[in-house]
């Protein structure tokens, strides 16, 4: 799965940075047909099933494009999941298609977890911070945990930067044990 969802979130980041779409823009559309497939059991038998005419869904299919403004590699990409039935796959394309976006525009997903609520400037101070660590431009999300006493711990992909104090404290007992 993982591959069929990374060929076409490959070839639909190409056509939308060739053709200089607005990136964001593109999820948005991809969300919206997600979501209305999502919403319709009668959206997903149509698009889904074997036995409606190809021609029949992509007469649904520019109505919904039509009435919701959506570009033409989007309406492109769904009618080929649509023809290859594996319309399935919206799902893990639109999550593949983010993290290629992210990767070409240099973008990095950053989860920070903060042991209380950052003000303004800590949060622009932190993601600052974790930009010149990763070299990249940082989109942030914040949650709190107060069980981290203070600090805070980011989390970008497989990767942890632990600057708790109860991850200090860990390390501290740990060195104490050795």
């Amino acid at each position: 799965m993982a591959s069929v969802a990374s060929s076409y979130a490959r070839a639909l980041a190409e056509v939308v940075l060739d053709e200089g779409l607005e990136a964001g823009a593109a999820v948005a559309e991809l969300r919206t047909i997600a979501g209305l497939l999502a919403e319709s059991l009668a959206l997903r038998r149509v698009f889904e099933n074997p036995a409606v005419p190809v021609e029949q869904k992509h007469k649904v299919l520019d109505v919904i494009v039509q009435r919701d403004g959506v570009s033409k590699p989007v309406r492109n990409l769904i009618a080929v999941l649509m023809d290859h039935r594996r319309i399935h796959f919206l799902a893990a394309i639109i999550d593949q298609f983010e993290r290629e976006l992210d990767a070409r525009l240099g973008f990095a997903e950053a989860e920070i977890t903060s042991a209380h609520a950052l003000g303004t400037a800590e949060k622009r101070e932190l993601e600052a911070q974790v930009g010149r660590l990763t070299g990249k431009k940082v989109r942030a999300r914040y949650e709190e945990d107060a069980s981290l006493l203070g600090g805070a711990v980011v989390r970008i992909g497989s990767t942890i930067y632990d600057g708790s104090v109860k991850g200090q404290l860990e390390r501290i007992k740990e060195a104490i044990r050795n």
